[in-house]
């Protein structure tokens, strides 16, 4: 699988923590404390919707996205796991995993556009993503 010309887009890096590199993903953490979420980007240039890549990088980009989940709930219990590759914000290809808990600062509503980020302090943040390494495994 071809990395060349792959970069991450700017607000992705911006709003985001580096956690894992995965075979096709960059695994990162959404810096918003106020719901745990994960942030796969395949490193594949040029890439906007999944329909993009081909068969075998789509069934790839799917078993890390149940990798991620299953880690990202073990850490981080939830009542509803949302999947969502939306996009219209930042074109670049990426698969949002956001453990939601009734009565969290947007339940029931979507995590988009709810209110400003609240980003981890630092040690919490290290946690996380240490145990988020951890239940990923090698």
């Amino acid at each position: 699988m071809s990395e060349a010309g792959f970069a991450l887009d700017p607000r992705l890096a911006a709003d985001t923590r580096p956690v894992a590199s995965l075979p096709l993903c960059e695994l990162r953490l959404m810096d918003d404390a106020r719901f745990p979420w994960l942030v796969l980007v395949p490193r594949r240039a040029g890439r906007v919707e999944i329909a993009d890549l081909d068969e075998a990088e789509q069934a790839q980009l799917w078993r890390e996205a149940n990798r991620a989940a299953a880690a990202l709930r073990a850490v981080a219990p939830c009542d509803k796991l949302n999947l969502g590759a939306l996009g219209n914000i930042v074109r670049q290809l990426h698969v949002h995993v956001v453990a939601r808990r009734e009565g969290d600062a947007a339940w029931p509503g979507p995590v988009w556009g709810s209110g400003s980020a609240q980003p981890y302090d630092d040690r919490e943040r290290l946690r996380l993503i240490e145990n988020l390494r951890a239940r990923l495994g090698p």
